[in-house]
């Protein structure tokens, strides 16, 4: 290799550490791939017939663009106890890039030229949790999973349930550390795996088009099993644990300030989670 060769190969390994360590230093998570610092969970009530048509055209136009603007669509999903209900994820590296992210992306093309066919679908979309992980790496861990190519036709395997747990005042500390060192695992030793933790995101809504549910104090974990047989083969093991039958579940539902909400999740075909 001649000099000219060298000099241009140390340039571009300099290059190279030196986008690793700008990466690292802005937080994006190169090591662990936490995703992300802000996520959104969104609850749509589409009308009567109209979940798959959503779900067909959210697929098909609004993953990629998103995603162009710095959003990470996270996952699409049916829920099995309400064949008008539509949830998704989507997340955010702090609430400044959802505003410029979400800013570029409603006022882009793709938006425009389909909100009105999105937007009949729609019976309600304003119930939307602003969250962020509970504890450094709680967050999603997409890692190395690939998003289904568009119109594949292998079905998409996997069950997901999201637990929301509701609080009178904020989260406290102690109750995450409870969550962490005694209830998920126990949960987990009976087969739930727990994708992420979160807690409300008390920070002002940025992008004040969009509604979140403010003045709600919660923290929500999101946990995947292979198929809804397994999830309900979960429960019938918790059920039978001494220490859960007899003291936590107590315990956790006492200080609850009501009833949790448990949604039951079947992944879209180009769902990223789980």
């Amino acid at each position: 290799m001649n000099t000219s060769s060298l000099a241009l190969a140390g340039a571009a390994l300099l290059g190279t550490l030196a986008t690793a360590s700008a990466t690292d230093l802005t937080g994006n998570t190169a090591n662990t791939d936490e995703c992300c610092n802000v996520i959104e969970l969104r609850q749509y009530v589409t009308y009567p017939g109209k979940r798959d048509a959503l779900i067909s055209l959210f697929e098909k136009h609004f993953i990629e663009t998103q995603e162009e603007t710095g959003i990470r669509v996270l996952g699409q999903f049916r829920d099995v106890n309400d064949p008008y209900h539509y949830t998704w994820l989507r997340g955010f590296r702090n609430m400044e890039a959802r505003k410029q992210a979400l800013t570029d992306f409603y006022s882009g093309k793709t938006w425009q030229a389909y909100r009105n066919e999105a937007n009949a679908t729609l019976y309600d979309n304003d119930d939307v949790l602003l969250l962020r992980p509970a504890t450094p790496g709680s967050g999603f861990m997409p890692g190395s999973r690939t998003r289904p190519v568009l119109d594949s036709s292998a079905p998409r395997k996997g069950f997901v349930v999201a637990t929301v747990y509701h609080f009178a005042q904020e989260v406290q500390p102690k109750f995450i550390s409870k969550f962490n060192e005694q209830l998920m695992p126990m949960f987990e030793r009976h087969g739930a795996q727990i994708m992420g933790r979160f807690v409300t995101e008390k920070s002002r809504n940025t992008f004040e088009r969009l509604p979140v549910r403010e003045n709600v104090n919660v923290f929500v974990w999101f946990a995947a099993y292979p198929d809804r047989a397994a999830y309900e083969n979960y429960l019938l093991r918790l059920a039978a644990d001494a220490q859960w039958r007899d003291q936590a579940f107590a315990d956790l539902y006492k200080s609850l300030q009501r009833w949790p909400e448990i949604l039951m999740l079947e992944p879209a075909s180009r769902s990223l989670l789980p």
